[in-house]
């Protein structure tokens, strides 16, 4: 453990940070599970408002550092086309 007062007050800020991210990355996949499922159930109302909001969380990681900005990109992206391949 640290022993310098910064080092301390660092160890807790990371602490805190990684259980945020944490959060935001399990809610990442969460929404992505409840996608791939709706279309393997063909709903697709719950399709399109599921993507929707896949988009807005995934943004929203990549907006506060939890992923990297091509990495949201390059989920968003996979999504979008797995959803054209199943309208087709």
């Amino acid at each position: 453990m640290a022993n310098h007062k910064s080092a301390l007050k660092r160890a807790k800020q990371s602490e805190i940070k990684r259980i945020r991210n944490k959060s935001i990355r399990t809610r990442i996949n969460n929404i992505i599970k409840q996608l791939k499922l709706a279309i393997s159930e063909n709903a697709s109302e719950k399709v399109a408002k599921n993507l929707v909001l896949a988009q807005s969380i995934i943004d929203k990681a990549a907006k506060k550092g939890v992923i990297h900005k091509k990495t949201a990109a390059r989920k968003i992206s996979r999504l979008t086309r797995l959803i054209t391949a199943y309208k087709v």
